[in-house]
């Protein structure tokens, strides 16, 4: 049986990956933070500056909201989409 209490495991992780100094960035971590305790998960913000590796991932298509390794929206908050994808994450 599932244990129905909340815990660190059970807590999904949304994680922005973008630039400390863009605006976009800097939109979408206020809307994510504003609907982390509703929607019940942890908020995880990734830098991009100076990794290579992500630079060349994402480039200047910032700020990417991932859920579950999966992309969920780029540039604007998708609420429809992170729910869903919060929901499947608890399945």
């Amino acid at each position: 049986m599932k244990n129905t209490m909340p815990t660190d495991i059970d807590v999904p992780v949304v994680t922005i990956f973008g630039h400390a100094w863009c605006h976009l960035c800097a939109k979408m971590q206020i809307a994510l933070e504003s609907l982390a305790q509703p929607l019940g998960f942890t908020l995880e913000l990734v830098d991009i500056e100076g990794n290579e590796e992500l630079e060349a991932r994402f480039g200047e298509r910032v700020p990417v909201v991932f859920c579950a390794g999966q992309e969920v929206c780029h540039y604007f908050l998708d609420e429809s989409k992170l729910a869903q994808s919060l929901a499947r994450e608890r399945r």
